[in-house]
């Protein structure tokens, strides 16, 4: 079962769309719904015109396997990942100019090791991180200011998934921090 988006009340953008699209038409080449399930569920995409529209046709389809990499990007403005969502084994993060907040501490991982690859102008970045993470940014370039991480003690050797950050900073700086909870 997927996670529901944050906000059920907003419109279904394009992508949105495309994507529960792919996914009815995955489930049904893998076997996993009919034929004719697969015409209800895609005249019901088709004419949703909000996200809880969509909730109801995705929720009994086999959950989304993590991709192995994904590109999140943007020119200018926030990149903004929270709440449960599924992490790819490699994520690169682009921006020129802008804030990056990641919030991992609610997120799925499907690898015991995650690399984040940071390209960056100028803007700060935040990244929260479960508690039990182990979190390595010794290969991360900052070229303006030093990035801000403190390491958590471990808790021994049932510790949560590794996460290796790297890439360029320009004009900005990188917050690591582990959640509270």
């Amino acid at each position: 079962m997927t996670s529901p988006p944050e906000d059920l009340s907003s419109r279904i953008d394009e992508d949105a769309r495309d994507s529960a699209v792919q996914r009815l038409q995955e489930a049904y080449a893998e076997g996993h719904i009919s034929h004719e399930e697969m015409d209800e569920g895609l005249d019901r995409v088709l004419a949703a015109r909000t996200r809880r529209e969509l909730v109801p046709v995705l929720a009994s389809l086999p959950a989304e396997k993590a991709a192995t990499a994904s590109t999140i990007s943007a020119a200018a403005g926030r990149i903004k990942r929270r709440g449960p969502w599924r992490v790819p084994r490699t994520l690169k993060v682009e921006s020129a100019f802008g804030k990056v907040y990641l919030d991992l501490s609610r997120a799925v991982f499907e690898h015991p090791v995650v690399d984040i690859e940071l390209q960056l102008g100028t803007g700060k970045a935040k990244i929260t991180v479960p508690r039990d993470a182990i979190v390595d940014i010794e290969d991360l370039h900052a070229g303006w200011k030093p990035s801000d991480y403190k390491p958590r003690k471990s808790s021994g050797p049932g510790d949560g998934p590794r996460i290796r950050i790297f890439g360029a900073m320009g004009y900005g700086r990188l917050k690591v921090r582990h959640a509270r909870r």
